[in-house]
């Protein structure tokens, strides 16, 4: 953790896919069928973010997940196994929530392994899903049948929701590691100023893409952060989005824009495994108001601020009287996200992906418009 932190808290999530148990539903979407799902959890209408939101698991990174004591559980090495992240392109950068010294916080643990270490336990907290490998180093996910009957692990989810350091306890308990080994790094997004939740909460969140070649493991809410469950293919959720079924943050939409572009989870393993060490950028949205909505600019966008306003001190607003459509008709270069409502959002980007990553596709949900990347 970095306590020297004012403005945000660091976090981690997981986009968790797994193979759908057979043919699976018709799809909802002109892209077709795909053969994979994601887990989305909805956040309890009290949470202090983005409450009664679809979100994928994950939360605050805490002092347990960068103890020193995890390092008895996983291997030796400088990275516990994962490798190291390759240096930054030219213009390119390594997310701070990365690149920060975390020994002159008094950690021995890299943010590497400690972030993926919150990603897992906020999954099993959230959702009951325990992805650990027997032994210490990259192996096999462990057996169904090798983990405690469902009332023991159930009483081990309530201790370690209650103390993170719990979680340490349970993969010792097993003679197990956490499974940071199947985490792919996917990309870091921070919360923009003037979006914060309530009490001006914003989040450094890292994410992280896992794939599953099995079916959907059980998943059950814990009925206090998250109140139901939902597995969705990419356009699914989008298309549940349209029809104001659900809602999810611009980030999730984003992303889950960015994963339609893999039908296969055969696809998508292969993908995020061979940019597994590329790493990304941190990206934060700066928000410009227009007179029907506003948008999310996103670095490379033309209109993007060349020294964004990352804490909020500065009281920048950006502001028009002009509307989306006129400001879409004057720009030449986006990525962005339009957004005239909760349900009613689009992302636009013609620019090329850093860190050997890949563009959204660019998706409309106030129609049915689905157009290939630029």
């Amino acid at each position: 953790m970095n306590p020297r932190l004012r403005h945000w808290r660091e976090a981690a999530t997981l986009l968790l896919a797994a193979g759908t148990p057979g043919p699976g539903r018709p799809p909802r979407s002109p892209l077709g069928p795909f053969d994979y799902e994601l887990l989305l959890l909805r956040r309890s209408s009290r949470s202090g973010f983005m409450p009664g939101a679809h979100v994928f698991p994950g939360g605050l990174a805490e002092p347990a997940d960068f103890s020193a004591e995890w390092l008895g559980l996983l291997p030796a090495s400088p990275h516990c196994g994962l490798g190291a992240v390759k240096p930054p392109p030219p213009g390119g950068s390594r997310a701070p929530l990365f690149a920060t010294d975390r020994e002159s916080l008094g950690s021995q643990l890299p943010s590497e392994v400690a972030f993926r270490i919150c990603a897992l336990r906020e999954t099993f907290e959230e959702a009951g899903i325990l992805l650990l490998v027997p032994g210490r180093g990259p192996a096999p996910p462990l057996p169904a049948e090798r983990l405690p009957p469902a009332a023991e692990l159930g009483e081990w989810r309530r201790r370690v929701r209650e103390d993170a350091s719990c979680f340490l306890r349970l993969c010792r308990r097993l003679g197990c590691a956490p499974n940071i080994w199947a985490l792919h790094e996917w990309s870091n997004w921070l919360t923009p100023v003037g979006r914060a939740g309530r009490g001006g909460r914003r989040y450094d969140t890292a994410f992280y893409l896992c794939c599953l070649q099995e079916r959907p493991p059980h998943v059950s809410q814990d009925d206090q952060e998250v109140t139901a469950v939902l597995w969705s293919s990419p356009p699914e959720a989008i298309e549940r989005l349209k029809s104001q079924e659900i809602w999810f943050p611009p980030p999730q939409f984003y992303e889950f824009c960015r994963l339609c572009n893999f039908s296969s989870l055969k696809e998508l393993q292969q993908f995020s495994s061979a940019r597994a060490l590329e790493g990304c950028e941190r990206w934060m949205p700066v928000m410009l108001n227009a007179a029907d909505g506003f948008i999310q600019l996103l670095p490379g966008d033309e209109l993007y601020p060349e020294d964004p306003d990352y804490t909020g001190e500065k009281k920048i607003i950006m502001s028009t009287d002009k509307k989306v459509e006129d400001l879409m008709k004057e720009s030449g270069i986006f990525h962005r996200i339009v957004i005239k409502d909760i349900n009613n959002l689009a992302v636009y980007v013609n620019i090329q992906a850093k860190y050997k990553h890949i563009n959204p596709l660019m998706i409309k949900c106030d129609n049915s418009d689905y157009n290939s990347r630029l």
